[in-house]
């Protein structure tokens, strides 16, 4: 099973950037839907963004609407990205890596394999 490690969260002010990353070891990526999902304390996951190494629908990504002109997500052999950009205080959560095989999905219990999280915090 493939073992998911994010990084890049932290403080950063409002209109700030930030890059995510979530490196995978144990499996390439290129079999797995890679996608973030966001938390925040009291709610359920949010879906962000998935990235796919083949086409799916016409589409090797997707963004949420609420985010897509600040957000981008891409990826590499081994890491998934999150660019996050024009950051706002309700950006702020819990930010989640996970990975399912082939076809996305933006439903959580559709993931098998999470990272651990990482925190990123703008202040109002």
């Amino acid at each position: 099973q493939v073992q998911l490690t994010e990084s890049g969260g932290g403080l950063v002010q409002a209109g700030g950037s930030l890059r995510l990353s979530c490196g995978a070891s144990g499996h390439p990526l290129a079999a797995y839907v890679m996608a973030w999902f966001r938390q925040t304390p009291g709610k359920a996951r949010e879906f962000v963004a998935w990235s796919s190494s083949f086409t799916y629908n016409g589409r090797q990504s997707f963004v949420v609407d609420s985010v897509k002109d600040r957000f981008t997500i891409s990826r590499d052999a081994n890491t998934v990205y999150l660019q996050m950009n024009a950051l706002k205080p309700k950006d702020t959560a819990v930010y989640y890596c996970t990975a399912r095989r082939f076809i996305p999905s933006q439903v959580e219990s559709e993931y098998g394999c999470w990272g651990q999280g990482t925190q990123v915090t703008v202040p109002s």
